[in-house]
Formats: structure tokens, C-alpha cells, sequence
């Protein structure tokens, strides 16, 4: 058995991960395999994984999303969706103010979430 190659985010994916962050005094970024994620309660609720961004959403946001702009299920081993995270199309990277309502969704869900325990 091989082991998995994780891909790492460009400057370019850093910079924009950096732009989109909300200014919550909650929200902490954690290295995550080389990658960097976002955390509210210490529920991951954004990330990048390689030059990807994801997001966790409610099932209702999931779907709306999926369905409007052309994004896929969070699936860093082939075969192996994250539950409740969404790949946000790289087209987006051209269009923060469109992502930043998606971020507000997924900080607002993950901050619903139980507290993660140490």
C-alpha cells in the first residue's frame, strides 16, 4: 500500500484562503497536513487542500451549492467524500466577494457545532 500524496497550496491559494478569513475573534488557523484550516470551536469549517478551497456546510447549503456553481464534494481519497465538506470550483479564486457569503454559511454552521474536545 502506497502512501497518499497530499497536494500543497500555492502562494496564490494561501493569499486567497488569508482574504476570505472572518474577522471573528473565534476563528483559528491550524496547519492541516501541509495544508491550512480554519477552525470555530475547534470544528474545521474552511481549508485549503493543494490549490482547493472547501467548506462545511448544512445539508441545505451543501445542496444549493452543488446545484448553482458547479462545485463537487470534498473527497481528498478518491472514494472517500468528507461529510458535509464542499470543493469550491477554483473558477472562484477570481471571485472572493461571491465566496464570502459561502464562508459566513459555513463559519455560522460549524459554530453550531459541539465544541471538539481536547
Amino acid at each position: 500500500m502506497s502512501a497518499m500524496k497530499i497536494p500543497r497550496p500555492d502562494e496564490g491559494s494561501k493569499e486567497f484562503f488569508n482574504s476570505l478569513l472572518p474577522d471573528d475573534p473565534r476563528v483559528k488557523v491550524r496547519p492541516m497536513f501541509g495544508n491550512v484550516s480554519a477552525f470555530v470551536n475547534g470544528n474545521m469549517f474552511m481549508g485549503v487542500f493543494g490549490n482547493n478551497l472547501f467548506l462545511r456546510l448544512s445539508g441545505e447549503d451543501r445542496e444549493e451549492l452543488l446545484n448553482e456553481k458547479s462545485a463537487t464534494l470534498f473527497e481528498p481519497m478518491k472514494g472517500k467524500p468528507m461529510k458535509e465538506y464542499i470543493l469550491i470550483p477554483r473558477s472562484c479564486k477570481s471571485q472572493p466577494a461571491a465566496v464570502r457569503p459561502w464562508v459566513s454559511r459555513s463559519l455560522a454552521w460549524a459554530s453550531k457545532l459541539p465544541q471538539k474536545k481536547k
